[in-house]
């Protein structure tokens, strides 16, 4: 019997991250919004170099940039841009507001900030942690929960992994000192969860399952559970079933005849069980337990319904294989539908 998972929203940092397309920034907003409708004061930081995040929020997107902005009642967000986050360290660190400014945006140091390795990691990763610091008038966290957009799978391992490059290269001085602090919030299992999220699909499986295996092995981050995106239903296989109940020789009007709709089904079918196959090798394969996210109707435009959906990031994680375990989907209106059994 295993034991249960920790709730998500009982960490204070959860790093999402998985092979481009999978969806990673999808699950980082249904996770945010699910937690601010649990009462939870969040903050969503995109660590890419172009901010996709607001477009899920707002029709008509305003930029929320380096200060960030509220997007919804107790949701915020923050484009963590490197060169804006060293100049604040920076200044922090000197005192010297305008001089640095000068150095900082100068051609010259530009061209060497580009050819130096993990400098952007190190500082977009010192942000985070400084976020994560932050605190109210009344001593209080300022943030519940940090929900970090990283970089796609492997750039998100090397994100995760340059404080302790730098506390080895750098044996003291404030930067050694500070990627301490940082390594030290990476390493916390009880602050810190790396959230990895792929499609029941070959290849996004496959990376994922090295992902994870260095993850525990380079990185020595928690990770307790994956999310499988668009997992179909098993709609296709309930509808060949009520087929094989109608005579062959039925034409129902504006259908298909039977057998055209019974090789549509077949083929639908078909594809809901490789789903369900691949569901089952990441989560042997990795020793992990699986959250199933469903396919929505109208994606994740700020005008679609995928808000309604957000607290189906949270459901329990499954094992597949196990008595009653199965994938799950969501069906409009908050109503569950059962997924193909993966037993």
């Amino acid at each position: 019997m295993t034991s249960p998972l920790r709730d998500l929203l009982d960490h204070r940092l959860i790093v999402v991250t998985g092979k481009g397309g999978t969806g990673k920034t999808a699950v980082s907003c249904l996770l945010a919004e699910a937690a601010r409708r649990a009462g939870k004061r969040v903050l969503i930081a995109e660590t890419s170099a172009t901010e996709s995040i607001v477009t899920r929020f707002e029709s008509a997107p305003k930029p929320v940039g380096y200060a960030g902005r509220e997007l919804r009642p107790g949701l915020f967000a923050v484009h963590v841009d490197p060169h804006e986050a060293l100049a604040d360290y920076v200044r922090l660190q000197t005192g010297l507001g305008v001089v640095t400014d000068r150095i900082l945006h100068s051609e010259t140091f530009q061209q060497l900030l580009e050819a130096a390795p993990g400098w952007r990691e190190l500082i977009v990763l010192g942000k985070v942690w400084h976020l994560e610091q932050k605190q109210d008038a009344r001593g209080r966290p300022l943030y519940d929960l940090i929900v970090v957009d990283a970089p796609a799978t492997g750039h998100g391992l090397t994100f995760l992994d340059v404080p302790r490059v730098v506390q080895q290269a750098v044996r003291a001085g404030p930067l050694a000192r500070h990627a301490s602090w940082v390594e030290a919030m990476v390493h916390d299992r009880e602050r810190t969860l790396l959230l990895p999220v792929t499609l029941p699909e070959e290849l996004p499986v496959l990376e994922t399952c090295e992902l994870i295996a260095r993850a525990r092995g380079e990185v020595d981050i928690a990770v307790d559970r994956v999310v499988v995106n668009r997992m179909p239903s098993r709609l296709a296989s309930r509808a060949l079933a009520c087929l094989d109940r109608l005579p062959p020789s039925l034409s129902p009007e504006s259908l298909p005849p039977v057998p055209a709709m019974r090789a549509m089904l077949e083929h639908e079918s078909r594809r809901e069980a490789i789903a369900v196959a691949w569901r089952r090798s990441v989560s042997a394969r990795c020793g992990l337990p699986v959250v199933d996210l469903p396919s929505l109707p109208r994606g994740f435009e700020p005008d679609g319904d995928w808000a309604a959906f957000a607290d189906v990031i949270l459901r329990p994680a499954v094992w597949p294989g196990e008595p009653g375990a199965a994938a799950a989907t969501a069906t409009p209106g908050g109503a569950d539908a059962s997924g193909v059994d993966a037993a």
